[in-house]
């Protein structure tokens, strides 16, 4: 199978597909991918071979050129985690009328030019409620008329081996002519419980004591600056309660660089990592006493690594001269790798994808 994967950013949706072709013996080949930001191409062009693929770049401009269209080859999965920032909770929630959450209908133009049998979206949970379900209802709407049966549900990425509380939905849309299927969280869960993962190409982590390094470089701990601002629990506009050390991770953001409250991003202690999680100076200093403790950041390997990706991920990056901001950020936008290949384990083995 030929797969083509839009919005890539990093590559989340290929490499989960990479990994569940060697793990079944399934050829399924990437044969295109479009992304505009630089860096972000810098680093998927450092961890895939992308040499041979059919060039795509910018999909407003692909779309709108004929002649690429109609030489594009034939493929069966096109694949993407279409702008999000319209339809947070956390974004400006215009939803289809600001330019990026038009970015749908881009993807609606490359299906409805060459009716892939599969189409696997990703997109946030607030999605669902977006313009109190009405965005929801037009993708619905848009895919059913284009000949698909469209499920979908929503998916929390500590569900599938990796410590990071991420609820995203993902939409599976089946060309109709191959009939009804089930697919619900519930149902790939169930099987993804089942599966050997001796047999298994991911990478599983209990909790974020299990990727976090011992010893790091001193530019990612919080100097002692910026730490009672990062430690506050907010202020008279906005309160939130800040912790550290989080055994599971909250949700990576797009902007962790920019460095938010620990209500928002994670922090953790040396005292934390050191022992392997088992001292939690959180539970038993004020804020003033945490103040005055050794804590950093994230480094870019091991949000890569929050998110599926292997250890050399980042690696690979920064050898191709990606910045580490720029790795935040594509962290934070990334599909957790995980959550697909469970999805596609479901859709494969229940011989809904075939």
């Amino acid at each position: 199978m030929n797969h083509v994967e839009l919005f890539a950013g990093i590559g989340g949706f290929r490499r989960a597909m990479d990994l569940i072709s060697h793990d079944l013996s399934i050829p399924i080949d990437t044969i295109a991918f479009s992304e505009i930001d630089k860096t972000a191409i810098s680093t998927y062009k450092a961890n895939y071979d992308t040499d041979g693929e059919f060039p795509m770049g910018d999909i407003v401009d692909f779309v709108k050129n004929k002649k690429w269209m109609k030489q594009f080859p034939k493929y069966e999965i096109l694949s993407g985690g279409f702008p999000c920032q319209t339809f947070s909770m956390m974004g400006s929630q215009e939803g289809f009328e600001e330019e990026r959450g038009q970015m749908f209908f881009r993807i609606m133009d490359m299906v409805n030019s060459r009716h892939p049998r599969y189409v696997l979206l990703e997109n946030v949970k607030n999605l669902k409620n977006h313009d109190k379900g009405n965005t929801i209802a037009v993708i619905k709407s848009e895919l059913e008329n284009a000949g698909y049966i469209v499920k979908m549900d929503v998916f929390n990425s500590n569900d599938f081996g990796l410590p990071q509380k991420r609820n995203r939905v993902i939409i599976f849309a089946r060309r109709k002519y191959l009939g009804r299927f089930d697919f619900t969280s519930d149902l790939v869960k169930a099987s993804f419980s089942q599966m050997d993962r001796s047999k298994c190409s991911l990478h599983f982590y209990n909790s974020t004591i299990d990727l976090l390094d011992r010893d790091v470089d001193k530019k990612y701990y919080l100097s002692e600056k910026i730490k009672p601002t990062i430690l506050s629990d907010g202020s008279s506009g906005f309160k939130s309660k800040s912790e550290i050390d989080q055994i599971i991770a909250r949700p990576l953001t797009a902007t962790m660089h920019k460095m938010h409250r620990a209500c928002q991003d994670n922090y953790y202690s040396d005292l934390f990592i050191q022992s392997k999680g088992k001292d939690k100076p959180a539970e038993r200093m004020s804020k003033e006493e945490l103040a005055k403790i050794a804590i950093r950041k994230l480094t870019p390997k091991e949000a890569f690594m929050i998110q599926g990706f292997g250890p050399d991920f980042a690696t690979k990056a920064e050898e191709a001269g990606v910045p580490d901001g720029a790795m935040y950020k594509q962290a934070g936008n990334a599909v957790s790798v995980n959550t697909i290949y469970a999805v596609m384990y479901y859709l494969i083995t229940k011989k809904i994808l075939s």
